[in-house]
């Protein structure tokens, strides 16, 4: 542990970096990330129900399916969970906790991230039998729902409860934030040791009483707070730190993340929360379920699924072809646990399951990162023709100049299908390096650790078959 944590000393901190460091220490700098995606999301929303109704020639259609997505998994896998830091659904939440003053607690039938599992199963599911992606119209429904949800959800209840509990989004950029370069962490335990006032976590007041300063409302407490799970980056520690001991370090991505048993602040050990085991597994099992929806294979399992059952309902085959594949994954945790107890000869199934399902985590990342990557890369470049096209009806006039749809693509085909399976490659390497961990860490051979070995490759080979075929090119006129 100690040399972890002088290893993460050694790398340098973010805020010690001219301009980009003043700009984040900046009282405001939040606030103003967050107008510049709002006013995008404005432009979405006007776009999405009253712009054309073609999915590749409207902002709703195309900027959060294809832009949005790509930047939040290039930024998590470079930089860090910079969209939660600017996040626009937050602003009408601060609005309503301004003025609803809310008292209210998180219901402790409701703990954890079960609603936030269960929201993310319903919104996946919703994308693929309600083809979220080809209709600018329901899509800005989606994101009025979540302006109007952050909105509700933190008028009533006090602190960040949507961040925490509801927030499909979050949780995607939580588990992501596992394998990014940077956290927000404390500079000098020492300084932390003397504080007496603690203002990261209870926020800074006047001598009057009256808050100046918030401190972190997830609960995480810097000096025993360790990676970045939970963590939006708002920086509210940083502000309210007297001592200035809070930085954004860069780090080796999952080293601190590695042992599930280490007591975080805010969530406990990783190995006692069947809620974050569960956002886990399932969120592995739809990033591959998600990318097969996306390859003419499912036209044709849908179809011989359909003969099977005796149905053409497509919302209901799709529910159970999601099902299906989240069982599939559960089972193969459930039996990989039961064949490592067994060969280890130590610990039952659930024991195995509750420490190595976890190293699931960079393989089904690197599947949604291939997957985004793979739409970014091919589709970037419409968001030239779309704004001026968006110009042009809103004023009627070809401010920008006039649309050429042909752009589309950043990268050829070929080199975008090289990136995303080394992308996909360096998940699977993430995991495989956990599972070892691990499995050093609790004494287990080689041998012990095979089951979980042979799942991780299963699921890598599945995923670059995946990525090898015909996918579609949703969002651009390509497709």
């Amino acid at each position: 542990m100690e040399r972890e944590r002088r290893l993460t000393l050694r790398l340098p901190d973010l805020l010690a970096i001219p301009l980009v460091g003043h700009f984040l220490r900046w009282r405001h700098a939040r606030t103003s990330a967050q107008a510049v995606l709002l006013l995008a999301a404005l432009m979405l929303l006007y776009d999405g129900f009253f712009g054309p109704p073609l999915a590749p020639k409207n902002l709703a259609g195309v900027l959060p399916w294809v832009h949005w997505r790509g930047f939040v998994v290039l930024s998590l896998l470079l930089l860090g969970n910079w969209f939660c830091f600017a996040c626009p659904f937050l602003l009408p939440r601060r609005l309503a906790q301004r003025w609803f003053r809310p008292r209210l607690a998180w219901p402790h039938w409701l703990p954890g991230k079960w609603v936030a599992v269960l929201l993310l199963l319903l919104f996946f599911w919703a994308y693929e039998a309600f083809d979220l992606w080809a209709s600018p119209l329901l899509t800005a429904w989606v994101a009025l729902a979540y302006f109007v949800g952050a909105f509700v959800v933190d008028g009533l209840f006090r602190g960040a409860a949507f961040c925490k509990h509801v927030c499909p989004i979050g949780q995607f950029n939580f588990m992501g934030s596992l394998l990014s370069p940077t956290q927000v962490t404390i500079r000098n335990p020492a300084v932390c040791t003397s504080c007496r006032t603690k203002d990261c976590i209870r926020g800074r007041f006047s001598p009057q009483g009256t808050l100046l300063q918030r401190g972190c409302e997830l609960g995480l407490f810097q000096p025993r707070k360790v990676g970045n799970l939970d963590c939006t980056f708002c920086l509210d520690c940083v502000h309210a730190c007297p001592y200035g001991n809070v930085g954004i370090r860069f780090r080796l991505p999952l080293l601190d993340e590695l042992d599930p048993e280490r007591n975080r602040s805010g969530i406990g050990p990783l190995a006692s929360r069947t809620d974050w085991l569960t956002l886990v597994v399932g969120l592995t099992a739809i990033g591959f379920l998600n990318a097969f929806g996306m390859v003419s294979p499912i036209y044709r399992f849908l179809s011989w699924l359909s003969r099977v059952l005796g149905t053409s309902n497509e919302r209901v085959l799709i529910a159970i072809f999601f099902t299906g594949g989240l069982a599939i994954l559960a089972a193969a945790v459930i039996g990989a646990s039961w064949l490592t107890s067994r060969l280890a000869r130590r610990g039952s199934t659930g024991w195995v399951a509750s420490r190595f399902a976890y190293t699931l985590a960079p393989l089904g990342f690197g599947m949604w990162a291939a997957h985004y990557l793979f739409h970014f890369f091919t589709g970037a470049l419409t968001i030239v023709p779309l704004f001026q096209s968006f110009a042009y009806d809103l004023t009627g006039r070809a401010l920008l100049g006039v649309p050429d749809w042909r752009l589309a693509s950043l990268l050829s085909l070929q080199t975008t299908g090289d990136l995303v399976v080394v992308v996909l490659g360096l998940g699977a390497a993430g995991s495989l390096l956990w599972t070892l961990w691990l499995g050093r860490k609790e004494g287990f051979t080689l041998a012990a650790l095979l089951p979980w070995i042979v799942v991780h490759a299963s699921l890598f080979l599945f995923g670059v078959w995946l990525l090898g075929q015909p996918m579609e090119m949703r969002g651009t006129l390509l497709g």
